[in-house]
Formats: C-alpha cells, sequence, structure tokens
C-alpha cells in the first residue's frame, strides 16, 4: 500500500494531468500521507483527473463500495418521497431566490470582471461523477494554482480547508461564510446529481486517499448538507464526519431529513464553519 503511495506521488509530479497513470495507480488507496502527517492531508498525490483516469477511479469506487457492511436505510417509497421533496423544494428555492442569486451573480462580476460561476467535477453514489455549481469565491485560475496551497491544509483529513487561501476574491470570503456559494446546487439537486440531505460529494483527488470505509459515505446521493454540516461544519475532524455520515446512511428516514434542513437553516444563520 505504501509503494502504491509513492507511485501515485512520483507520477504526479512528473504528469500532472494524468494521461498516462494506470489503472493500479489510479484505484489503489494509500494511507501513506496520513501517516507521515498526523495533522493531515497537505500533498495531493494526484491533483487533475482526465477522462480516463476518472473512470477508472470510477470504477473503483464502485468495485469497493460492492463489498460494503453497510446497507443504507429506507426503502423505495423513502426514496420516491425524497425525490419529490428534493424537486418540490429546489424549484420553489429558485423561483423564491432567483432575484437574490441575480444580485450575487452581478456583484461577483462587478469584483472581478469574471464569470461567477463555477463548476468541478464531485463524485455521488456509487462513484458517479457529475458536475456540481457554486457562485466562484476564488479567482479565476484557483484550480489551476491549487498546487501552490495545498500544503496549507489546515483539516485533519483528506478536504481541504485554509483560513487564509490567497485565492479567496473580496466578496469570496463573504460568500463563503454566509454560505451564499452552495446556492447554484439548488440547480444540482432539481437535475437529481444531489439531494437536499446526503453526505457532501467530495472531489476525486480526495476520493482516490479514501480507505473502503470511508468510501461508505459514497454509498447515497450526495448532499446540500448532511449531520456534519449541523454539528460542526467544516470544523468537524475529517474520521468524525465519515462516522457522520455513516450513521445518516444507516439511519436516514424523512423526519431526520426535515430535521437537519431545519438544522442546517439554524447553521448558517449562525455562521458555523462552512459548507
Amino acid at each position: 500500500m505504501a509503494d502504491s503511495g509513492a507511485a501515485l506521488k512520483d507520477a504526479a509530479k512528473k504528469n500532472r494531468n494524468t494521461a498516462n497513470m494506470t489503472e493500479e495507480m489510479v484505484t489503489e488507496v494509500t494511507l501513506k500521507s496520513l501517516k507521515e502527517n498526523k495533522e493531515g492531508v497537505t500533498s495531493y498525490p494526484i491533483l487533475e483527473f482526465d477522462e480516463r483516469a476518472l473512470n477508472l477511479l470510477c470504477t473503483g469506487v464502485r468495485e469497493t463500495l460492492k463489498h460494503s457492511k453497510i446497507k443504507p436505510a429506507g426503502g423505495k417509497i423513502y426514496k420516491a418521497l425524497k425525490r419529490t421533496f428534493d424537486v418540490v423544494l429546489s424549484a420553489g428555492a429558485l423561483v423564491v431566490l432567483l432575484i437574490p442569486m441575480g444580485a450575487v451573480a452581478l456583484a461577483i462580476y462587478i469584483d472581478d470582471k469574471g464569470n461567477p460561476f463555477f463548476s468541478q467535477v464531485r463524485l455521488t453514489e456509487n462513484g458517479k461523477p457529475f458536475r456540481m455549481y457554486k457562485f466562484r469565491s476564488m479567482c479565476m485560475d484557483a484550480e489551476a494554482r491549487f498546487a501552490e496551497v495545498q500544503k496549507e491544509n489546515q483539516s485533519d483529513g483528506l478536504a481541504f480547508k485554509s483560513e487564509h487561501d490567497p485565492r479567496i476574491t473580496k466578496i469570496g470570503g463573504f460568500l463563503r461564510k454566509t454560505s451564499l456559494d452552495e446556492l447554484p446546487q439548488l440547480w444540482n439537486i432539481l437535475k437529481g446529481d444531489m439531494s437536499i440531505i446526503g453526505p457532501r460529494p467530495p472531489l476525486p483527488r480526495e476520493v482516490v486517499l479514501y480507505t473502503p470505509e470511508q468510501m461508505d459515505r459514497l454509498l447515497v446521493k450526495g448532499g446540500l448538507s448532511c449531520i456534519c454540516q449541523v454539528e460542526g461544519r467544516s470544523d468537524m475532524e475529517f474520521d468524525k464526519w465519515v462516522e457522520s455520515d455513516v450513521r445518516y446512511i444507516k439511519t436516514r428516514n424523512l423526519k431526520l431529513d426535515a430535521s437537519l434542513i431545519l438544522k442546517t437553516i439554524v447553521a448558517v444563520v449562525k455562521g458555523r464553519g462552512a459548507m
């Protein structure tokens, strides 16, 4: 396992676009980074995924989840009602928030004349990739500059977090603190890419470092918010974050979903952490 981790790092240094990476390099899980740095991951072995590498990763996730010991709660009726709930709420919210969202987009454009919207590939149920939308809170070349700031990760896990990320724009800091940057994900929910409540969809560069147990959080459709976002949001330790997601997956029901929606609103209003 340690050898494959070293291979990933060597390959990433030689070829950032992962075009020549093998299936073994992409799908093999490594814990070397966490073992060497107790404070968390500060160097991601793969920063960019081309289509082939992404497909290999998604295949690896699906194969791993086939052997998961976790059985998601909720039958066909729950899933149908949950989807209906998602469509009604997301559609209604988009209509009500259309003008405020337009104002946010205009403010972002005025700030630096760049596209106010940002999208990136995330993984959801069974490793399925999709494009998740946000209001742009960073400079236009933020993804290209990630290699410059990855060692500033303040998270103890695989998710990246930096309070003083130089890529964040002036208005971006406010958008993140208030979670307004997440509003375009209502479109993802309406399309069916996401649910209102579910584990937050991770990036491919994070998933490639997951253990099989951590991949369990991809057993269900990703969401706008979940237990982590109401109990600790981005301040929660990664292991506890995973535990909270698995707890949701094993116990999810409509009553719990409704409760988490209300608690999410309270967390956003109080400004605890960031989505």
